[in-house]
């Protein structure tokens, strides 16, 4: 970091603020992430599981936070600077009050949707070839942040492997290839039902065997958006 700071003082007085900005939204958010962490769901939910995960993701959380805060450190050298940055996001998300689902939705919204743009401010520098103490930081920690995309890619390729190889679907007349498809197309709409984009960029072929479509689903897998609606007329 300390290489970075020559690239900081030529940066345009405009850009040093917009990235200040988003180092200490940084810092901030993956601090309040790891309270709300600690303080209330590791308290709320009661499966293991996911009190389990939760451990592994305080500590990786805190060492993002850590990592941001060394940065801020590193640039701005006005303390009082780094805690009026702080304190404004703080108060946007710091809301006690609200029941667990809507905290949950909140924090979602956080780290699938207001990380995405100031991730993207940052891979903007590591284009112009400048801050890559910085840039290369935030490749390690965006890296954390793909793990979800990582767990759907294997176990992807794990099930078209079975099915494909390990127990071949053309020994029943089925077509591998579109098993394949289908396969990465469940995938694709898990993730958008988790939140996050599409990444396999399989859409929906013709079935690969002769009996219809609806026979032989996931739920919801096929459907479109506007079919997905509670409807107490439907008729059974």
């Amino acid at each position: 970091l300390s290489h970075d700071y020559a690239d900081w003082e030529k940066l345009t007085d405009g850009e040093r603020f917009f990235i200040s900005r988003v180092l200490s939204f940084f810092a901030a958010s993956d601090g309040i992430v790891n309270e709300n962490l600690t303080g209330r769901f590791s308290t709320e939910v009661q499966v293991p599981e996911a009190r389990f995960f939760y451990g592994f993701q305080i500590m990786m959380e805190g060492v993002h936070s850590e990592m941001y805060s060394k940065m801020i450190e590193a640039y701005i050298k006005d303390p009082k600077e780094h805690k009026v940055i702080k304190v404004k996001v703080i108060e946007i998300f710091s809301d006690r009050k609200s029941p667990f689902p809507i905290r949950l939705i909140a924090f979602a919204a956080v780290e699938g949707i207001m990380f995405s743009g100031s991730f993207a401010a940052i891979f903007w520098l590591k284009k112009r070839g400048v801050m890559k103490g910085l840039t290369h930081s935030n490749e390690l920690i965006s890296r954390d942040e793909e793990t979800v995309y990582e767990i759907i890619k294997e176990a992807v390729s794990l099930e078209q492997e079975y099915l494909t190889e390990a127990l071949p679907v053309d020994l029943i007349g089925m077509n591998c290839r579109l098993m394949s498809q289908y396969i990465e197309y469940v995938a694709d709409h898990l993730l958008t039902e988790l939140g996050y984009p599409k990444n396999l960029s399989i859409e929906a072929k013709t079935n690969f065997f002769e009996r219809r479509v609806s026979e032989y689903q996931r739920a919801g897998v096929l459907s479109r958006e506007e079919e997905k609606q509670f409807n107490l007329e439907a008729n059974f």
